[in-house]
């Protein structure tokens, strides 16, 4: 059956889970429309690419049923193709193809140019940073490196992702410079792991000396790091964060628990008394800095005491930012071997009591700043308010700042002055203030 939709030979990009799966489908979408291609993201169009997520349980879920909700499409003649991208696919290929067959073709992670010869489009090298962006005119995603060598015992990245490897400096300010052309004012850094970066092609940890190159990009007012690994963290970044206004006081460093015994379960190379000591040079170091960290909870074997000494590790940490994830037992990760014990409700309730000690904790944080003025980014407008971040917030995670829009004008991807008038657990609002 031929399919109803008026855009013959238009691509659709759909993109499931995290921020780098965002920066593929915009390197993806940009080799499309090289070749000339009409292509879209998340709008209507006859050929479909599904670039998916298989990282945890929630996540694979929901990739399965939007592979499910296409193929259906296609049955119903409202879709010519279909194809299949990304970690799901990467991890899962052979059994997929068994269960979902009607899938026009699956490619894995490293098989960009094969997904374009799919789509009758050629991989053009020369393309370095050349992507349709999707997200707010004001920011971007910079993935500095793919894949990942840590051992973390829960975590299939590796297996979907590969080694670590890392993007060459040069190519990186190329990319930067013409996401800024573009009016891309906000660089957010990602990989798997930042603080790796740089071993593989300079021989040592060289993050530090690629913001050094990134805050001389014309154009780019705040730069922020997603991402960090506690051990062996180049403590140079922190002397940059200093002395460069450019790089915002904001780190992502999801440390996952604090517990001794389930740290060495988890692979993760480090103690309590070591993360504690990082963090408060962090915090010497940079007394601005807002930390963001996630946190997993009902690992196996994690006791009632294990728990109980994370809990009171965050009330004493006051992370300014948190989220909690419940632990999945993930197939060909160290961790399968071990016992899933925790029940599902435990995992939850424990999920919960941490999430409600952080909400009071941002709640304090944020009454704090009442009475003062920051420095705020305008990323859209959402019924009557201007929504925008200070330099401590991250896109989508993190704390807003809404502007009322019966009272005052400003445009998207603008910076402003604004001063906080009220403040929530997670939300923050303000007035503008006259130049």
């Amino acid at each position: 059956m031929r399919t109803k939709t008026l855009k013959k030979n238009r691509i659709n990009v759909i993109t499931l889970g995290c921020s780098k799966n965002v920066y593929d489908s915009e390197v993806l979408m940009g080799q499309l429309k090289a070749s000339g291609k009409d292509v879209v993201h998340e709008q209507e169009g006859n050929v479909v690419v599904i670039n998916t997520c298989g990282f945890i349980n929630n996540a694979k879920e929901e990739s399965v049923n939007t592979i499910l909700e296409y193929m259906q499409k296609k049955e119903d003649g409202e879709v010519d193709k279909v194809f299949v991208t990304g970690c799901l696919s990467e991890r899962y290929k052979p059994d997929l193809e068994k269960e979902i067959p009607n899938v026009d073709q699956y490619f894995g992670t490293t098989e960009l140019p094969g997904l374009l010869k799919a789509l009758g489009a050629d991989y053009k090298h020369e393309l370095i940073g050349e992507r349709l962006t999707t997200t707010p005119k004001n920011y971007a995603y910079l993935k500095i490196a793919e894949g990942c060598d840590r051992p973390c015992s829960f975590c299939a990245i590796p297996l979907m992702r590969g080694k670590h490897k890392s993007t060459a400096i040069e190519d990186l300010v190329t990319e930067a410079e013409k996401l800024a052309a573009n009016g891309v004012k906000e660089l957010i850094l990602i990989a798997q792991d930042l603080t790796y970066y740089g071993l593989d092609l300079y021989k040592k940890r060289n993050l530090a000396e690629l913001l050094e190159n990134l805050v001389k990009v014309e154009g780019i007012e705040w730069i922020r790091l997603h991402y960090a690994f506690p051990t062996g963290f180049p403590m140079d970044v922190l002397d940059v964060m200093n002395r460069e206004s450019k790089i915002c006081n904001y780190l992502d460093i999801p440390l996952q628990h604090i517990s001794d015994s389930i740290l060495k379960s988890m692979r993760r190379g480090t103690t309590k008394e070591k993360t504690t000591k990082l963090l408060q040079e962090f915090r010497a170091k940079v007394p601005e800095m807002t930390i963001r960290t996630t946190l997993i909870v009902g690992y196996p074997g994690e006791t009632e005491e294990d728990f109980q000494t994370l809990k009171q590790w965050v009330k004493e940490m006051r992370f300014e930012r948190l989220g909690c994830f419940t632990y999945s037992h993930e197939e060909n990760t160290h961790a399968f071997n071990l016992e899933d014990d925790v029940p599902e409700d435990v995992k939850m309730q424990r999920a919960n009591e941490i999430m409600e000690i952080q909400s009071q904790i941002s709640w304090e944080l944020n009454q704090a700043k009442i009475g003062q003025e920051f420095k705020v980014i305008i990323d859209r407008k959402e019924g009557n308010y201007f929504v925008g971040r200070t330099e401590f917030d991250s896109p989508d995670v993190d704390n807003e700042v809404l502007i009322d829009a019966s009272k005052f004008y400003v445009k998207n991807g603008e910076f402003t002055t604004v001063k906080i008038t009220e403040a929530e657990d997670f939300d923050l609002y303000g007035d503008i203030m006259s130049p």
